[in-house]
């Protein structure tokens, strides 16, 4: 009998130590970049690499409990979710106007994701063609960045209320190769404006933005896509919280897919009538290599 409850005590402890959040941190730079993450089971290897991204003066750890039916399915789905740091609290991402230090200090996000990713593969044994991100607002940004600039690392993007920095507020190279990205914006936007036009956020100054229209023409050009794309009205799981979500979406066979999800009434914030990173995953799905 006792040796049955120190093997359940033993079990527990062992169980609770598996499901803490780890935190770990690269050298990029002279600055010391931190991440967060749950450690992955043992019969992990091989897993997606997913980086959860944090909006404007957000940081890693608050993005844990938004996509936390993401993380409870993370085992059975063979994902290792990642939540990154920006530099004090912000991106280094393509909007050139930003006010932020990340962005006056130039702070090389490249970098860190590629040290990311190599930390990974050697201790968490991922699958490097199996990497993805999704972001929310300031993540979004980001998220369009290494799509726009790191397409040999990531297979696919989703940008959650965030449209792609104005032709004179961008600051990127772009790679001009396509990729596959999923965006998800609400159009009573009061922060990511709809139809484009300036950021409206008190975090910090971010300059001009393009409306989601050009910015999923911007991505399904790329593509190669023309013409009209496929369009689903979702089912509206709630007919009383005043949104309601259209799919318009690009795919082809072995090619890159572009979607955007309109959220009809939706503001700056995740989507009533869907889960944002069940859907990302679902998306990201259709991406796994062999």
């Amino acid at each position: 009998m006792q040796k049955a409850a120190l093997l359940i005590t033993t079990l527990i402890s062992f169980l609770s130590a598996a499901s803490q959040l780890q935190s770990d941190s690269i050298l990029i730079d002279s600055h010391y970049r931190k991440f967060h993450f749950y450690k992955p089971p043992p019969a992990s290897k091989g897993a997606a690499l997913v980086f959860i991204l944090h909006g404007s003066g957000g940081n890693g750890k608050q993005m844990v409990g938004d996509a936390v039916s993401l993380q409870n399915i993370s085992s059975a789905e063979h994902i290792l979710l990642v939540y990154p740091d920006g530099y004090k609290n912000f991106w280094n991402e393509c909007r050139k106007e930003a006010a932020s230090a990340a962005n006056l200090e130039n702070i090389n996000e490249n970098k860190f994701f590629h040290a990311m990713i190599g930390y990974f593969k050697t201790n968490g044994h991922i699958n490097p063609k199996h990497v993805f991100a999704a972001g929310l607002s300031g993540g979004g940004h980001m998220a369009y960045k290494l799509a726009l600039t790191m397409p040999g690392e990531f297979q696919a993007i989703t940008a959650i209320v965030a449209n792609l920095p104005d032709s004179n507020n961008m600051d990127c190279i772009e790679s001009n190769r396509p990729v596959s990205v999923m965006i998800i914006n609400g159009t009573n936007d009061p922060v990511n404006p709809y139809n484009g036009g300036q950021i409206r956020s008190t975090a910090a100054y971010l300059g001009m933005v393009r409306s989601t229209d050009q910015t999923f023409k911007y991505w399904a050009t790329l593509a190669g896509y023309n013409g009209e794309p496929e369009i689903e009205h979702l089912e509206d799981n709630d007919t009383k919280d005043g949104e309601s979500i259209i799919r318009f979406s690009y795919k082809k066979k072995r090619g890159p897919e572009v979607v955007l999800l309109e959220v009809i009434g939706g503001k700056h914030g995740y989507p009533k009538d869907i889960d944002a990173y069940k859907e990302a995953w679902v998306f990201f799905k259709r991406h796994l290599r062999k």
